[in-house]
């Protein structure tokens, strides 16, 4: 079960690259959120695409090799950007809005789920 969830945030990953990278403007203007963070920022879009792009290919080589360590490196990106989406949450008042229901989905679900996918090569739970 844990390689199954590996490789379908894999899959969401390279989605989500390709949306940043093909629909920057899309995504700017329909994430909740987002355009409060400041004005259309293409080369940082694409910048954050890259980032997806490397976690969806970490994340699948490790869930296909069954290789704890590009798995948790795969993890590691989307973890960082959803601690990161905690502070920012805290610092807007802990609200439990549009945004913060967006964020839970999107990013904090998937980030944590996918290491805690990660890991369980390491115990050996991980499953053929």
């Amino acid at each position: 079960m844990w390689r199954v969830i590996l490789f379908a945030i894999a899959i969401l990953n390279f989605v989500l690259a390709a949306y940043l990278w093909f629909a920057p403007h899309a995504w700017y203007e329909g994430t909740p959120g987002v355009a409060m963070m400041g004005p259309f920022n293409l080369h940082f879009i694409r910048d954050v695409a890259l980032a997806y792009l490397a976690s969806a290919a970490a994340l699948g080589w490790g869930a296909w090799k069954r290789d704890v360590t590009a798995a948790v490196f795969g993890a590691a990106w989307p973890c960082f950007h959803a601690l990161f989406h905690v502070w920012i949450w805290l610092g807007r008042g802990v609200p439990f809005d549009e945004i913060a229901l967006v964020n839970l989905v999107g990013i904090q679900v998937p980030a944590w789920l996918a290491l805690t996918a990660a890991l369980q090569f390491q115990s050996g739970r991980a499953g053929r």
